[in-house]
């Protein structure tokens, strides 16, 4: 249980009591004595009844039950001023009353059961609210409260009865909280507990049923049929019982392939704010299409312009993402609130001639009613004469298209009962009490419902697909889907697909989206020749960069400002809205935007060879800053020694905690700056930055987009005709498509690597290319191949005096002296490796010799000591992100646990191993997990499932051509049908 240092109100520390594990107690964060068993059984008793008063003879009855001791009395009375003393300074806590006794809790003292209750409570309103995620959550900290068997040690009928109950009770809470992880779309992630709760309590059909849907929305569709099977035969071989009616329905569910068997719970539906026809503003356009959340917002703004003080939201986002049209909209729909009028003036604040606030006052005077002669001359007296005519009534002001905050001021009313509604591409960070809106591109549902609306249901229907594809080059941005729609409308002959293959090309893209007298490139234009001179400079530069987003610290370098100035740019950028802020410290473009600032890089970025600098300072810091990552996380490892010089030092980390950190938070930037390298130096630079970010294919969260960037890596470098970056190149894709368990594909570009690192003399192409073709040949059974290679391998990484590969390729010889039926060389080789890798102190590579060692004593018989070794490792992976060998070391641990005959523990480990292992690691590895799987539920007696497992098991062996293919059908042939 937690505790913490509180206090009843005085000086004296709050009480906590545990009942969920051993019964314990705590005064603040000091542990009290409990006392002997009988003394925690008291304690416990007094406890759960939460406040009541009990009897001696009740409370005899709880301890001893029908058999108590002659003097159960006097021992009573004896454990009663045990706890009294305890409890000390704290007076009047255990009372003693109508012969009996009771705990009296103070307002801040607590209980863990009833903090249990507190927050079942609260997950059972999130799930009634529809937010299965927050409900799955709060049970899961409800769990969290168990320290294993509730009141454990503690005697007496009483206490074994409770106990059952709180078991009963946490098993009900684990299928709630199971149901709500369905629900919320945590499938695959649940099937693990799930098989460990079903092998625990076969009896629990509420369990089968949800593993059956677990495994079904997994993928797994005959391994759930298979569950409905191996219940069925359960039940009627030991209650004579058919399956309930919710299970066998869930069969026939799955059987017909129900397609909503795969919807999770979908959020409560958020209210609207009522809608209602304006009286004075310009049209509302007949196809305005969603921003429900920002009318329901606005909306609610604009009503409480009633209260104490006037309302003022102001609008901000790039052009072209319909600022205007929603708050025309919102001015539409508040019209009730604002029964003496709507003022509306178009500021025209993004051109170079923005309205002057003197003139818009006096057609403000004007509308209002003041005759000429009455309008004074002066900007301050016609804002005060505003503000007196508003006074008393209720009027919106629509303020469209504002400069900033400057050009807004004096047209603002300056009573309640009255609202102002602003757009502006500037964000008026610096208007007092102004509620501000940051209007984002529209969502592809909503997107697409604006274009179909235009170009009419018939012509979208036919081909969804390529429409989709319109109104993401679009980038979303509803002036472009308006532009690109209009034209498609205009144009009866042109199909759907196009104009999708039209604005496939980026670089002819906005040319094509004008129609008349609307184009987005010269709506961005008009941002754009607003800019100062450096502020233009770095929207051009930016523009550059290939990733989803850049941090500050790369914009910097790619900018070759200090930080603090680079902050201060950007900053503007995002005022004026070219430029948005994704999260503090981080920035990115729109997708148009971005194709307008390299337009302009390139048109206006003087001499052309600044823009190839830029480039190359931003690779350089990316190189730079991973090969720090990689050399905390891997000490002594020499291959940072051979990367290409940068200009750029990098960044340094206080922790390889905090280096780890920062490579998955850039990994989609810095692996886009790799692809979009070619040319000139770049390619080697990015084949470096490849291999020291190699942690990334290991992730299974950032694989694909790692085997993409070699993939165009490999290209570039071909182009240039560099063979040194070619072999680099391939050696990332040979360990890419070795983690994908692509082995072939792994095999060609490995061969290829190594001849060109020999050519070369690369020891990094040289080593590493052997070391993977090692493996490779291992996993295909070419086990004198793999010996031949890995022993090259070896040779490699000493000549290089590369420690940490040399012991990696001595790992990689214990695994194939495995295969080979070499299990004492198998483990001595494994012990080579852990030595050198505990003298180097590297956690990460340390875990990889933990996971060879761990395999290897596992085949040897000795599966605790593996267990032990492969747990250390587990928590290794898990902090550095490696999920293939997350899941490695949980199948590695599976078997040793199936080999000391613990089946179920085994069956969850391989559970765990093939979430891991969901998107990484290839057919291959899964059907080694299947494999194991099967052994470990047919020993539970799960034997339809087993074979499930198994025949999947054998398409993925049949289909790789692998050998392993005649022990699962062996395992078939064996098993009960």
């Amino acid at each position: 249980m937690v505790v913490g240092e509180g206090t009843t109100g005085g000086h004296t520390p709050t009480l906590h009591f545990a009942v969920l594990g051993p019964v314990r107690a705590w005064q603040g964060e000091k542990p009290l004595p409990a006392g002997a068993p009988q003394q925690r059984a008291l304690l416990a008793a007094l406890l759960l009844r939460r406040g009541r008063t009990a009897t001696a003879q009740e409370l005899v009855n709880a301890l001893w039950g029908e058999d108590p001791p002659q003097q159960a009395l006097a021992a009573l009375r004896t454990y009663a001023s045990r706890l009294r003393k305890t409890f000390a300074p704290r007076t009047g806590v255990l009372v003693t009353e109508l012969g009996g006794y009771a705990l009296r809790l103070g307002p801040f003292d607590d209980l863990d059961a009833d903090t249990v209750t507190k927050l079942t409570t609260a997950a059972e309103k999130a799930a009634a609210a529809g937010d299965p995620l927050r409900a799955h959550e709060l049970y899961g900290k409800a769990l969290a409260l168990w320290d294993g068997e509730a009141l454990g040690g503690v005697p007496g009928p009483e206490a074994e009865v409770a106990r059952t109950q709180l078991a009963e009770q946490r098993l009900v809470l684990q299928e709630q909280r199971l149901d709500t992880g369905l629900q919320a779309g945590l499938h695959a992630e649940s099937v693990s507990e799930l098989t460990a709760l079903t092998t625990s309590h076969p009896m629990r059909e509420r369990l089968r049923e949800l593993l059956m849907l677990a495994l079904y929305r997994s993928g797994r569709q005959v391994e759930a049929l298979a569950v409905y099977t191996d219940t069925r035969e359960l039940l009627i071989n030991e209650l004579g019982v058919e399956p309930r009616a919710e299970l066998a329905d869930l069969q026939q569910r799955i059987l017909a392939a129900d397609t909503s068997l795969m919807q999770a719970a979908q959020p409560a539906a958020s209210t609207t704010v009522r809608v209602v026809r304006p009286a004075q503003l310009p049209a509302a356009v007949p196809d305005f299409t969603g921003r429900a959340a920002f009318v329901a917002e606005l909306g609610a703004q604009l009503a409480s312009a009633g209260g104490r003080v006037m309302a003022v939201s102001a609008v901000a986002g790039i052009g072209g993402v319909g600022k205007t049209t929603l708050a025309v909209q919102v001015a539409h729909a508040a019209r009730e609130h604002f029964p003496d009028g709507q003022l509306y003036v178009d500021l025209q604040g993004a051109g170079a001639n923005a309205a002057d606030p003197s003139a818009v006052l006096g057609a403000f005077l004007r509308a209002l009613g003041t005759q000429d002669s009455a309008i004074p001359e002066g900007e301050a007296e016609r804002a005060a004469m505003f503000r007196s005519l508003l006074d008393g009534r209720r009027v919106l002001t629509l303020l469209d298209n504002a400069r900033d905050a400057a050009q807004v001021r004096h047209l603002l009313p300056g009573t309640p009962g009255c609202a102002a509604l602003i757009t502006s591409r500037m964000r008026m960070v610096d208007l007092a009490g102004a509620h501000l809106v940051d209007l984002d591109v529209m969502s592809p549902e909503e997107a697409l419902t604006l274009f179909t609306r235009i170009v009419g249901p018939e012509r979208v229907n036919a081909e969804r697909d390529a429409a989709m594809d319109v109104v993401a080059a679009c980038g979303f941005l509803p002036l472009a889907i308006r532009i690109a729609a209009a034209r498609l409308a205009a144009r009866r002959t042109w199909t759907v697909s196009t104009l999708a293959r039209k604005l496939s090309n980026e670089r002819r893209r906005l040319d094509e989206l004008q129609a008349g007298d609307q184009a987005v490139k010269a709506t961005f234009e008009l941002g754009y020749g607003q800019l100062d001179r450096e502020s233009a400079r770095a929207f051009r530069l930016l523009g550059l960069a290939e990733g989803p987003d850049l941090s500050l610290a790369a914009a910097a370098a790619l900018l070759d400002r200090d930080v603090d100035t680079t902050e201060t740019v950007l900053e503007t950028l995002v005022d004026t809205s070219l430029l948005e802020s994704a999260a503090p410290g981080r920035y990115r473009f729109h997708d148009l935007v971005r194709l307008f600032a390299r337009a302009c890089a390139e048109r206006d970025e003087q001499p052309p060879t600044e823009r190839e600098a830029a480039r190359t300072r931003l690779l350089d810091f990316y190189l730079a800053t991973t090969a720090e990552v990689y050399r905390l996380e891997r000490p002594g490892d020499r291959l940072t020694a051979h990367v290409e010089p940068t200009a750029s030092p990098g960044l340094a980390f206080d922790s390889t905690a905090a280096a780890v950190e920062w490579l998955f938070t850039e990994a989609d930037s810095l692996l886009s700056c790799a692809r979009g390298a070619a040319g000139g130096s770049l390619p080697r630079k990015a084949a470096d930055l490849l291999l020291v970010a190699l942690d990334l294919s290991e992730s299974g969260a950032f694989s694909l987009q790692y085997e993409r960037a070699a993939h165009a890596v490999l290209a570039a470098a071909q182009r240039a005709g560099d063979s040194h970056a070619e072999g680099r190149a391939r050696v990332a894709l040979t360990k890419a498509d070795s983690h994908a368990g692509r082995f072939e594909s792994s095999r060609e570009h490995g061969v290829i690597a190594l001849r060109l690192g020999t050519d070369s003399g690369d020891p990094v192409a040289c080593g590493h290319a052997a070391n993977a073709l090692g493996l490779t040949a291992l996993y295909q059974g070419r086990h004198e191949e793999s010996h031949a290679y890995l022993s090259r391998a070896l040779d490699e990484f000493r000549s290089d005096d590369n420690r940490p590969s040399e012991a990696s390729a001595l790992g990689n010889l214990s695994y194939i002296n495995l295969q080979m039926g070499r299990t004492d060389e198998a483990v001595a080789l494994a012990r080579q490796s852990l030595d050198i890798l505990r003298a180097l102190g590297s956690d990460l590579r340390l875990a990889n010799g933990q996971y060879a060692l761990g395999r290897a004593l596992s085949e040897n018989g000795e599966h605790a000591a593996a267990i032990q070794h492969l747990s250390t490792a587990l928590g290794s992976f898990t902090s550095h992100r490696q999920r293939l060998w997350e899941g490695m070391t949980l199948f590695r641990m599976a078997g040793a646990r199936l080999s000391m005959a613990e089946p179920a523990e085994a069956a969850s480990l391989a559970e765990q191993a093939l979430a891991r292992l969901r998107d990484i690691g290839g057919p291959w590895r899964r059907a080694n997990v299947l494999t194991a799987l099967g052994r470990a539920l047919d020993s539970t007696g799960q034997n339809g499932r087993a074979r499930a497992c198994w025949q999947e098991a054998l398409r993925a062996y049949e289909e790789q051509g692998s050998p392993e293919a005649a022990e699962v059908r062996n395992l078939l042939g064996s098993s009960a049908v």
